[in-house]
């Protein structure tokens, strides 16, 4: 019985984890991050003074009016090389619908990439129901937790937000129905790097 990735409680399909790590046919190392609510131009990224860690932060994330002020999050971590025999020699980063993306280009052979601060095992399910959501490792201010946030109003409305990282707003489809109000999303631009897409879906009840 599996039901959702631990990570984000509504992805059904994808690559899982906050962070994903691959070495390329080229050898460089592609690493993709999870920053949900970030801007696009609201993260930076540096290689440390002995070349051997990337180090990522981001602004505080975008809220939408509804929002809660206290909820809004900042991210900061590194990703660093698992050898000290080699060094990075570059990055290409770049952060779009809330999910960081950089290659890391390296003078020798590296045997392994590992992101500071998680817990990382390439072997886990992606989908495990025996476990929660986990905490997002790299979120340094505001809630650790992918979670949905749901708030009622005044005039009898129901305000929700959804963390759906790598999907933008026009593939998100929306389906009201009576008390119930269901929700689709799917990041149809895969990048060239990624496995495949990831698709969330779930439900709010508004009653």
């Amino acid at each position: 019985g599996r039901i959702h990735a631990t990570n984000n409680e509504f992805q059904r399909y994808g690559p899982k984890g906050f962070m994903e790590i691959k070495i390329l046919e080229n050898d460089n190392l592609y690493v993709r991050v999870d920053l949900p609510g970030v801007p696009d131009d609201g993260v930076r990224h540096r290689v440390d003074s002995v070349r051997q860690k990337v180090v990522f932060f981001s602004c505080e994330e975008t809220l939408s009016d509804g929002d809660d002020k206290k909820n809004a999050r900042e991210y900061a971590g590194t990703a660093g090389l698992g050898c000290d025999c080699c060094e990075i020699t570059g990055v290409d980063a770049k952060m779009k619908d809330g999910m960081l993306r950089m290659i890391v280009s390296r003078g020798q052979q590296v045997y392994s990439l590992f992101p500071s601060q998680q817990r990382y095992n390439m072997d886990e399910p992606a989908l495990n129901m025996a476990k929660a959501v986990e905490d997002h490792p790299f979120v340094v201010k505001g809630p650790k937790r992918s979670e949905n946030s749901v708030q009622r109003r005044g005039d009898g409305s129901v305000w929700v937000s959804f963390d759906l990282p790598g999907v933008c707003g026009d593939d998100i489809l929306v389906l009201p129905n009576e008390n119930e109000v269901k929700f689709y999303g799917e990041n149809k631009g895969v990048y060239e790097h990624d496995e495949s897409c990831r698709i969330f879906m779930g439900a709010v009840n508004g009653a």
